[in-house]
């Protein structure tokens, strides 16, 4: 997870907590994290580097939608991302108790 991008990560986070996870929707929730506009010329490259990485799946809702999902990878390097966040915010916690 190292080699990602902050947004990127981001992707995956959103992904992981939506039940019907597609293009539009993950779009809808960046924007109401960043308070801007996310537009597709950069959500939909970053979705595609993600499967190319072997960290998300990329369905077919209908004709005209995908849907994604995180794989077992992604959930590994999601949870290793969270271990080693953790780590510092118990120290961060520890210091200040």
């Amino acid at each position: 997870m190292y080699d990602l991008t902050g947004f990127q990560r981001d992707i995956l986070y959103v992904i992981v907590g939506l039940e019907e996870p597609y293009g539009l929707k993950i779009k809808a929730n960046l924007e109401d994290y960043y308070k801007q506009e996310v537009n597709h010329g950069r959500l939909y490259p970053n979705l595609d580097d993600l499967a190319e990485k072997g960290l998300l799946e990329k369905g077919e809702l209908d004709k005209r939608t995908n849907i994604y999902s995180v794989t077992e990878r992604g959930q590994r390097e999601i949870q290793a991302r969270r271990d080693w966040e953790d780590k510092y915010l118990e120290a961060t916690e520890s210091a200040t108790s």
